[in-house]
């Protein structure tokens, strides 16, 4: 190949790699060699990409520059492929503190089962900090107000619109939802007051507003995954089982949330259906591609949506949102009516204003698997955190790979450090310096991963639309998605396997992996993206810098606010468990939440649902 030859990387048995923190392996960073394009230079790209010739030679200069080729592509790995992230019952690992779900309860059971774990303080305390005045409502709270009769469902609905009309004025300009229905809202609102009235709620999901990303199917809404084309190709008919369970404790399905299209990027600009503003600075994104779900929780028109979480699609919008964000083991939950844009990293999560509510939601879409989902012997038994008891977990120890964490902003890094220190001190915890190797093989062997998925799942579609349909960054990504063959696959489930031996290793001595979420903060929205969107490379790798295990190795994660930087754009510390450990990963992200709950400030954009019977969103705490 000429100029392209690289001297490929030849990876020694993962048996002879050291994990010990005294280990000589070298931390890579990701050294991205891509220029940020927009506008005229975004579309001018993406037509040299689209040339036969030319553009298939250009790609294999990026993937050369971007070393894909030297750790991925021609790299020799002794390993076998590992091509699906499933795990085996943790039977060795004894979780503390922790409700025993009974086998085959409906949603609504889960549901009252989840309040039973909630601790007495969390039922009555929410997220914010009291002295400025604001207060993020739980479900709880909801709950609350609409059995004691202080307010209804109908009441909240109709606020609800108010406030999304408001946000999309050009004042605003949120882009916070591809579709809503206000007649279908308006609905199921007056059906659970009627319930709430007759003294037969169905759970306290029962009112709760709940927004589902536009990668879900939720009737009576198409199914866009962010584009103008996909509901034209792929017809929903019915809800997604995960809706399904959540419509059937009573929830109300608002819309489908605005989301980068197709995920295939991490900014949540789409040039479709508008930017998504971060309510904490509405220059700023909001992250992606669960752009829309978190930026509604954040601005406190829902207090929980579903996201789906590719390659850190929830964690990272709830990171820059100042919500938590939470991403069960793969498998947990059912895949079925969701877009199959990539099948062994992608799964739905929850996005939440509290550590409470994300479990609510959680015990709703966690129980049985449809009969036609594969392998559902496979998970094990649901278990839930009991938050009351947080005080007596002990011994627990967080793995911290020192030279992986300090990879962010001096902001992030020292805002995380606090936390942390703030939840050893004040549980007894401790870190424990391990070493993790082949961070940035892993990242680029998730990209071919996720990569090839996606085109695989688009190429019957792609051959038959209009490009003109399609945003330009999308465009350019379709074209290197495109280019990956079948060596390169295979090499990146090489990868795989040794990153799951090598995170295997490290949950013999620890209970969670803790990083921060994302290297950096949310960076400004540029005017020139608008319209074509954005190809930011150097961000995105910052981005997802912390998010890769969570999908390729198909682990639990949570993200928790933890801070703000000097501009306010909030920072978040995430905790990765081993399969199957999400009651511990709760009930750890809970504690983080109780010690960190003042770092919740109040963002720019934020409607307060529950203060007032009456009004307009100015008056009840619209763009403040």
């Amino acid at each position: 190949m000429g100029f392209l030859d690289v001297k490929p990387k030849i990876y020694k048995p993962v048996a002879e790699v050291n994990l010990s923190p005294q280990s000589d392996e070298t931390y890579s960073h990701a050294d991205v060699k891509a220029p940020r394009m927009a506008g005229l230079f975004i579309k001018i790209f993406a037509w040299v990409l689209e040339l036969r010739i030319v553009g298939a030679f250009v790609v294999e200069i990026l993937k050369r520059n971007n070393r894909v080729h030297k750790l991925v592509s021609f790299a020799e790995v002794s390993e076998s492929p590992l091509f699906t992230p499933s795990h085996a019952s943790e039977e060795d690992y004894e979780e503390q503190q922790v409700h025993n779900v009974k086998h085959g309860s409906s949603p609504a059971e889960r549901v009252q089962e989840a309040v039973y774990c909630l601790s007495k303080d969390a039922e009555i305390t929410a997220i914010g900090d009291q002295d400025s005045g604001f207060r993020r409502w739980t479900i709880m709270d909801y709950s609350r107000a609409y059995i004691s009769g202080e307010t209804t469902p109908l009441s909240v609905a109709k606020r609800f619109l108010a406030a999304v009309k408001e946000s999309s004025e050009p004042h605003l300009n949120m882009s916070f939802f591809i579709s809503y229905d206000a007649e279908d809202i308006l609905e199921q609102a007056k059906e659970s007051t009627i319930r709430h009235e007759r003294g037969t709620p169905i759970s306290v999901l029962d009112g709760v507003l709940v927004a589902v990303k536009d990668e879900i199917d939720c009737m009576p809404y198409p199914t866009t995954g962010g584009t103008k084309w996909f509901h034209k190709v792929k017809i929903s008919t019915e809800d997604a089982y995960i809706v399904k369970q959540l419509r059937s404790c009573g929830a109300i399905l608002v819309g489908k949330t605005n989301m980068h299209e197709i995920g295939a990027g991490t900014s949540g600009i789409n040039p479709h259906y508008g930017a998504v503003r971060n309510p904490y600075n509405i220059d700023k994104i909001s992250g992606g591609s669960s752009s829309g779900s978190a930026a509604v929780v954040s601005a406190g028109l829902c207090p929980v949506a579903l996201g789906v979480d590719g390659g850190g699609s929830v964690r990272i919008p709830a990171s820059l949102c100042g919500v938590v964000g939470f991403k069960p083991t793969f498998g947990r939950v059912s895949h079925t009516g969701i877009l199959p844009l990539n099948w062994t990293v992608g799964m739905a999560g929850v996005l939440a204003g509290t550590v409470e509510d994300a479990l609510i939601i959680y015990a709703t879409i966690s129980g049985d698997l449809p009969l036609r989902q594969p392998s559902p012997s496979l998970v094990p038994a649901t278990k839930f955190p009991l938050l009351a008891s947080t005080n007596s977990i002990a011994n627990i120890k967080l793995a911290k790979y020192g030279k992986w964490f300090n990879d962010s902003t001096d902001e992030v890094r020292s805002s995380c450090e606090h936390a942390l220190d703030m939840l050893c001190k004040h549980y007894g915890w401790t870190t424990v310096e391990v070493t993790l190797p082949e961070i940035e093989e892993m990242r680029l062997a998730h990209y071919v991963t996720i990569a090839s998925e996606c085109a695989s799942s688009l190429a019957p579609h792609f051959a038959k639309i209009d490009f003109s349909n399609v945003g330009w960054d999308v465009r350019v990504a379709h074209q290197v998605y495109r280019s990956f063959h079948s060596k390169e696959y295979l090499n990146a489930q090489k990868i795989r396997n040794r990153q799951m031996h090598f995170h295997k290793e490290i949950f013999k001595i620890a209970d969670v992996i803790v990083t921060p979420t994302t290297g950096v903060t949310a960076y400004p929205l540029q005017r020139d993206t608008l319209n074509t969107g954005e190809l930011d490379y150097i961000n995105g790798a910052a981005l997802v810098r912390f998010m890769i295990a969570g999908n390729f190795l198909g682990l639990p994660a949570v993200t928790i606010m933890v801070g703000c930087d000097k501009g306010g754009m909030p920072i978040g510390l995430q905790f990765i468990g081993r399969p199957w450990s999400e009651a511990t990963l709760l009930h750890l992200a809970y504690g983080l939440q109780a010690i960190c709950s003042k770092s919740s400030k109040r963002p720019m954009v934020f409607y307060d649902l529950l203060k007032k019977e009456e009004g307009t969103a100015d008056q009840w705490g619209g763009n403040k």
